[in-house]
């Protein structure tokens, strides 16, 4: 038989009134945080913490060395805060959104993990999502979270309609992924519009006077496809096609004749690399050997573009939104500096965009009370000067407000730096 001991009715009722006082106000008071589960989650990181972070990553597929370096990051910007924000201690885990069948996100996986955080009080911020599509199903289930909404930030989202309206975005967007009324997710790299626009200004650099355009029917690769099809149009552009592909398809030939056959000079693909993207672009090459590949973010890890791809990449452009790591200055010059004696490898410019993000969330965090949703109102209160990537603000849709876009060129089976692109609002806005 267990035995039982008993407080005092004094005793009692303080903890009573602590719990009360606690409940009531929302604020999470423990000496270590409740871990997430792990059937997604990594071991807890400086378990003794009493806020956790989580990051939402996808990392099964072929892009998780990426995700997996953006997950070293995270963990290294806590390391130099020495796992503190303010007066708080901070936890963190790695979460996966991605099954191993699929080999990238998976909805069912990213709803799981959002509903994990938001049942689970520790649970302070969220870094994250890498997709899009994810995103959208998670970023309404944190804003209705207990006692929050809970601060999400992404280093990668970039499909417009999670944060403004716009061409391209569907009906509703953004508004039904805020049903509580009030703004909850920030992302620290610039959405498809003005992605969109700067490899409408790239092609039209590039000589490309028609361009055939594909998009893989998914939040981002229609989203970014749409996007760079307005903008091309803006600049005198002729559009051939505007098709979808299939990442599961066992070949593109027949799609690549079609390509040739519209006299495009150049060929748009939206959507992801781990989705069938090698293939893809070794058809293209084969059938339409001239046409020029220009590539969204969604086909980085450049490595993998050239791994995949073969001698079908070579000579095409990808861009990523944001600065390459040679045109950082300050802290972003120290970071990389850092975190590639650390890492042993220079940092992805996502695992950048994954270290910036996390400053964000311990800014937001150290200037808070503590709750989910004073976290969250302090992170669109943000003005950090000399942050990795600069001047960090959001405005009032969660969007940053400086928005360069570096265009990279496979060269040499190698990503080399091809030139930085800062649209300008009026193509941002037709986009």
């Amino acid at each position: 038989m267990k035995k039982r001991i008993y407080a005092g009715a004094g005793v009692s009722a303080v903890i009573a009134i602590v719990a009360l006082v606690a409940t009531v106000s929302g604020a999470i008071a423990r000496s270590g945080a409740t871990p997430l589960p792990a059937s997604s989650c990594s071991a807890i990181q400086n378990g003794s913490g009493n806020l956790l972070v989580a990051s939402d990553l996808p990392l099964q597929g072929s892009g998780r060395t990426q995700t997996s370096q953006m997950t070293r990051a995270i963990k290294f910007i806590f390391q130099q805060h020495n796992w503190k924000a303010g007066k708080y201690t901070l936890a963190y885990q790695s979460c996966d959104d991605s099954t191993a069948q699929a080999g990238k996100w998976d909805s069912g996986k990213a709803s799981a993990n959002a509903n994990a955080y938001a049942q689970n009080s520790s649970v302070a911020a969220v870094i994250g999502t890498f997709n899009s599509g994810a995103a959208e199903i998670e970023i309404p289930i944190l804003n209705r979270a207990p006692n929050g909404p809970i601060a999400m930030v992404s280093p990668a989202n970039t499909y417009v309609g999670l944060t403004h309206g716009g061409p391209g975005t569907a009906a509703g967007e953004p508004g039904k992924y805020y049903p509580t009324g009030k703004r909850s997710y920030a992302r620290v790299v610039a959405a498809d519009d003005f992605q969109g626009a700067a490899d409408a200004i790239l092609a039209k650099s590039l000589g490309v006077k028609k361009v055939f355009i594909l998009n893989d029917k998914e939040a981002y690769g229609l989203g970014v496809a749409t996007n760079f099809k307005n903008a091309a149009v803006k600049l005198g552009i002729k559009v051939a096609g505007f098709t979808a592909w299939d990442g599961k398809a066992s070949s593109y030939e027949a799609l690549a004749v079609k390509i040739k056959s519209s006299g495009a000079q150049g060929v748009f693909v939206g959507g992801l690399i781990c989705e069938n993207g090698g293939k893809l672009l070794k058809d293209i090459a084969n059938g339409a050997p001239k046409a020029k590949l220009i590539l969204p973010d969604g086909f980085t890890p450049i490595s993998a573009v050239v791994q995949q791809g073969g001698a079908a990449a070579e000579g095409a452009t990808v861009s990523v939104a944001g600065l390459p790591n040679s045109a950082l200055k300050g802290a972003g010059a120290k970071f990389v500096k850092n975190f590639t004696k650390a890492d042993k490898r220079a940092p992805d410019p996502y695992s950048v965009y994954a270290a910036q993000a996390t400053e964000a969330v311990v800014a937001a965090i150290a200037a808070s009370d503590g709750t989910r949703a004073d976290v969250t109102k302090k992170l669109f209160a943000l003005n950090l000067k000399n942050t990795i990537l600069g001047t960090l603000k959001f405005n009032a849709n969660g969007d940053v407000t400086a928005n360069p876009v570096t265009i990279y060129k496979i060269k040499g089976g190698k990503s080399t730096t091809l030139r930085v692109i800062v649209p300008p609002n009026s193509l941002v806005k037709a986009a």
